[in-house]
């Protein structure tokens, strides 16, 4: 069974990422699972390709030096053109009521004068990369789960006009893990995009960043809240009450986040130091992804009267 899941370049991977995803990846993940870096998704809105192309690779290093297979490791980019081949195709199937109806385009289009067309049409783009390597289960989160009922429908439909040639996938929702807010804004998660990122712990930090920003952590109820999770998060454990010794409980918070992202942390500076080794571990995560995905793709083009 082939399970799903992407992380999108707007931003460095923080600590939220990583804890809250990234770790399950690599403790529950086999080599059947995908796990991608999203690069097109990320091109739905104002982008610098530079920055695109600089954090698509610091992603993946990332991905690898978290724990997870490489070989269910890839770029989405690297299938562009299988993925715009298919995409076509469920556009095809697709309805503009269908797409226009998706919440987040409405909430992502609301109050502007002007939106790329690929914020409306990127849900189908999302169902391409779900189809492609034939996915059972797709761990996402509330927000994305008509997305991932788009990618039913548009499967059924095509299953049923034109002959079989996709697995309908289902929405998982994962337990709930950590639930990392910004240190310096607890009502907030804490954000790759973040125009302030005081409040933001981001995994390439330098320890002695890390210390700082979560010294400063806000000392609100919501602020102790929070920090406490980052602990439990870390240890495995439940933490003492620091109510009273609000110092103390960012000390030990500080210490516990740099001792957990170290290795993460160093292995992906090995990796961007290495940059063959990590084009090598790109190109061969790619291409099992694309054996994977050629004969499902043949097969949709076939059958829709395309070859």
């Amino acid at each position: 069974m082939i399970r799903l899941s992407a992380i999108t370049p707007s931003g460095q991977v923080h600590l939220g990422n990583y804890l809250g995803a990234l770790r399950t990846w690599a403790h529950e993940g086999t080599d059947e699972d995908v796990y991608f870096i999203s690069d097109l998704h990320a091109m739905t809105s104002s982008h610098n390709p530079q920055r695109l192309r600089s954090m698509t690779r610091e992603q993946l290093a990332v991905l690898i030096a978290s724990g997870i297979a490489p070989a269910s490791v890839c770029v989405q980019s690297d299938l562009i053109r299988e993925l715009g081949a298919l995409n076509w195709v469920l556009e095809c199937t697709c309805t503009y009521g269908e797409a226009a109806r998706m919440i987040q385009f409405k909430e992502k289009s609301l109050g502007r004068e002007s939106v790329r067309l690929s914020l409306l049409t990127y849900p189908v783009l999302m169902a391409a990369d779900i189809l492609l390597q034939g996915t059972a289960e797709v761990p996402v989160g509330e927000d994305q789960l008509q997305h991932v009922e788009l990618a039913r429908a548009l499967a059924r439909r095509f299953n049923h006009a034109y002959g079989d040639a996709f697995i309908v996938p289902t929405a998982v929702v994962p337990k709930v893990g950590a639930r990392i807010k910004d240190l310096a804004d607890p009502a907030r998660k804490m954000d790759k995009s973040a125009q302030n990122s005081s409040g933001v712990v981001f995994v390439l930090d330098d320890p002695d960043l890390v210390r700082r920003k979560v010294r400063r952590a806000v000392s609100s109820t919501e602020g102790i809240a929070n920090l406490t999770e980052i602990l439990a998060s870390c240890t495995g454990k439940e933490p003492e009450d620091y109510t009273s010794r609000f110092s103390d409980l960012k000390n030990v918070v500080a210490e516990a986040v740099v001792e957990e992202l170290r290795p993460v942390r160093d292995r992906t500076l090995e990796l961007l130091a290495d940059p063959a080794e990590l084009d090598r571990i790109r190109e061969a995560g790619a291409e099992r992804a694309r054996e994977r995905a050629q004969h499902r793709l043949n097969a949709a083009l076939r059958l829709s009267g395309l070859s």
